[in-house]
Formats: C-alpha cells, sequence, structure tokens
C-alpha cells in the first residue's frame, strides 16, 4: 500500500470538537465549499480533482438566498456578487398568445432577497480564491475510483487512509451508489453577450411553445477578466435528439427561434458554430443514506433532478454547509447520521417539487401545458401562493438544515 504523504493544513476559526484529517473527491462547487467550510473548523483538508488543471463545467445559474448565505459564510458572496447579476424576478410566457404561464417575484415587496445569475466560471474563481487563502492542498490529476472505510483509492492505484471522504464528484460519480433515472429532455446551453435594451437584466425569461420547445435567457455577469455583461441561453431538446440539432445546422434553428420568440434572437445570432452549445442531460434520483462508513456523499452524486427549481448548485452548497455543521457536534459516525437527518426534508421536498413541476415545462404530453397555462398558472397568482413559490424559489420552502439550524450573531440562519 502506497500513501500520498502527510500533509499539514492551515485552518484558523476552529469551533467543532475533533481534527480530523478529511479527503474531498472533486474540486467543483460543492467540494470546494466544502473545503473552505471544514478548513475554517480546524480540520486538515485536501482536495482532489481529476483534471490536471480544475475548471468549471458549464454556463450561468443562479445562486439562491440560501446558497448566498454559504458563499458569505466562506467569505466568497462578496466576489460572486461583484461578478454576477440580481435576478428579481422569473417570467416565462406561452410563444404566439403572449400568456404569462411562470411569474415569480423574488420579494414583491422591494426588499433585498434575489437570485444571483453568475457564470459557472465566475463562481468557480470566488470559491477557488476562498480555498487557495486557507492554504488547502489541491492535488491535480487525480481521479478517486474508490474509499472504503476512509481509505481512498485513485486511478493510478495509489491509496491513503482518512478519517473522512467527501464525495463531491458529481453526477458521474464512481463513489456514490446513486443510480437516477435518466430524463427524456435536456437542455443545450451557451455563452453570449448580453443586449441592453432587448430583455430586463434583472430578469429570467423564458419563452414556451406547450412542453416540447423552451428558449430561456439568463443574465450572468462577467467572465473572469472581462468586464462585458454576458448571458447563458438555453434551448430543451429530448435528451436523444442533439446530434440530429447539430446535423440539421444553425440556419433551421434560428429560423424556429425566430419563430418562437424574435426578442431572443439579438442572442441567437451570436452563435455561429453549434460547438459554441453543450449539451446537459438530467436525471432524478436521490440516495436515502447519503453516507457509508466514513464517506459523505454530497450534492449531484447524492441528488439529481432537472434545473427547473434552479436549485442545483444550491444543493450542493447547502450539504456542504449541513455536513460543517454536524461535524462541529459529533464525532464522524454521529455526524454522518446528523448530516442525512437534517438534509432529508429539504431534499425529498425539492426533488419533489422538480419532479412535478419539470414535465410541465419539458415534455412531450398535451395535457400539462394546458393544465399549466389554464389552472395552475392563474392559481399561482392568487395570495398566499405567490409568497410560497417565492420560498421555494429562495429555498426557504423548509429549513435547509432542520435540527442543525443555528442562529449566528450576524442575524444568518444556518
Amino acid at each position: 500500500m502506497t500513501g500520498f504523504g502527510d500533509r499539514a493544513t492551515s485552518a484558523p476559526g476552529r469551533t467543532g470538537t475533533a481534527e480530523f484529517r478529511i479527503a474531498i473527491a472533486g474540486a467543483g462547487i460543492g467540494g470546494l465549499a466544502a473545503a473552505a467550510l471544514l478548513a475554517d473548523r480546524g480540520h486538515r483538508v485536501t482536495l482532489f480533482d481529476r483534471f490536471e488543471a480544475p475548471a468549471p463545467v458549464g454556463s450561468g445559474l443562479v445562486i439562491q438566498p440560501v446558497g448566498q448565505a454559504v458563499l458569505d459564510e466562506i467569505g466568497a458572496g462578496e466576489a460572486a456578487r461583484e461578478a454576477g447579476n440580481r435576478i428579481t424576478r422569473m417570467l416565462g410566457h406561452e410563444a404566439g398568445s403572449g400568456r404569462r404561464v411562470l411569474d415569480v417575484h423574488y420579494d414583491r415587496g422591494g426588499g433585498a432577497r434575489f437570485g444571483l445569475g453568475i457564470h459557472r466560471a465566475s463562481l468557480f474563481d470566488a470559491l477557488m480564491e476562498a480555498v487557495r487563502a486557507r492554504g488547502i492542498e489541491l492535488v491535480s490529476g487525480a481521479r478517486v475510483t474508490a474509499a472504503e472505510n476512509g481509505q481512498l483509492t485513485l486511478a493510478s492505484g495509489e491509496t491513503e487512509t482518512f478519517d473522512l471522504v467527501v464525495d463531491a464528484t458529481g453526477a458521474g460519480s464512481e463513489l456514490s451508489p446513486l443510480r437516477s433515472r435518466p430524463l427524456p429532455y435536456g437542455a443545450v446551453w451557451g455563452t453570449v453577450d448580453w443586449v441592453p435594451d432587448v430583455l430586463p437584466q434583472a430578469q429570467l425569461s423564458q419563452v414556451y411553445r406547450k412542453a416540447s420547445r423552451m428558449i430561456g435567457v439568463l443574465p450572468c455577469g462577467t467572465l473572469p477578466g472581462e468586464d462585458g455583461q454576458k448571458a447563458a441561453i438555453f434551448w430543451s431538446l429530448p435528451a436523444h435528439d442533439h446530434e440530429a440539432w447539430r446535423e440539421g445546422g444553425l440556419g433551421a434553428w434560428r429560423d424556429e427561434v425566430a419563430a418562437l420568440w424574435p426578442e431572443a434572437m439579438p442572442f441567437v445570432e451570436q452563435i455561429t458554430d453549434t460547438d459554441q452549445m453543450t449539451m446537459a442531460r438530467y436525471g432524478h434520483g436521490t440516495l436515502t443514506r447519503p453516507y457509508a462508513e466514513r464517506l459523505a456523499i454530497i450534492g449531484d452524486a447524492a441528488h439529481r433532478a432537472s434545473p427547473q427549481l434552479g436549485q442545483g448548485a444550491n444543493m450542493a452548497l447547502l450539504d456542504a454547509m449541513a455536513l460543517a455543521l454536524a461535524l462541529d457536534r459529533h464525532d464522524i459516525g454521529d455526524a454522518l447520521q446528523s448530516y442525512a437527518m437534517a438534509r432529508r426534508w429539504h431534499v425529498q421536498i425539492y426533488q419533489a417539487m422538480s419532479w412535478a413541476f419539470t414535465p410541465q415545462y419539458q415534455s412531450d404530453s398535451r395535457w400539462l401545458p394546458l393544465l399549466r397555462n389554464r389552472a395552475l398558472f392563474p392559481l399561482s397568482q392568487i395570495g398566499p401562493v405567490p409568497r410560497v413559490l417565492t420560498a421555494l424559489v429562495c429555498g426557504t420552502m423548509v429549513p435547509p438544515y432542520a435540527s442543525l439550524m443555528t442562529r449566528k450573531a450576524s442575524g444568518q440562519v444556518f
């Protein structure tokens, strides 16, 4: 058996009862957040990532208020907000009729809540800077293939034993037993320049034809090292139709977009090659037990859903925070159970809501869009339903940490 050697990590702000050596597999959103949170509690953290130079994958996303609170906890919130774009409303229309079929305000009373539209590259930079500031070691080019009772194994055959391994390797995890059900629809995503005075910059805008066609534009702030504002555009596709979309050519796609939503054309016309758009395929599933012996599973490795509610990145951030809080209170065995219990209801409810909402916006169903347009949307505008939808989008429909909730001096609730 070979090891990677003994490592030391500088970590101020210790609040827990024991110091653990912790390996985190995956330097994505959840892994970076977990590394910073755990290092702040005095644990000796090492990050492993399979890429030679860890980098974000994807385009824009929305960080909801609960996720922003986690970013603030690790000192990455200010940088993220500076790079991102405030979203105060999510608005969707039916093509042709122009009828609203989705309309959610973050705070109708003019309060402080908002979603943060941000490019993954900018969020990654903010989190990576927080990790570097803590002196956390990052081992790159290290694909983790197994973790059993604290023993981490790399594809190279090297092994090392830790007190705890955190699986933050996402939907392609080799450590998680989760086998999610593929969803019939995905989307192609791309990043383009924001075009002023075409769409509201504080709004996620979408247009649908029934549930089989959807296009959206998300203002997502700036890219690292650049000043110009960007937007993420996405086009809904059946999961098996990506190659047909590519072969059909951009001209056919642009014609379809122009007929569906002419206002989106200044954004779509910036796509000059199909390689600028990346296909994202979605799955749905949740681990009932997101841990094993000396192994914690967080983020997409523990639960997967479509992005309809804009909660994917939030869930990873909340998982990381819950795990850190659980380790504040317990030794590893009890902490893993506490982490799972704390996140159980929040994850299950949001997974259930995602399962219910997704087919209304991405499916071949004929009757679900009619139900959405004629019944569900009108009901969504009658009090107190708008407040419920706001809480749903903000991530506060149920407490995100349950029994681990504490109130900090700053007034934020964790």
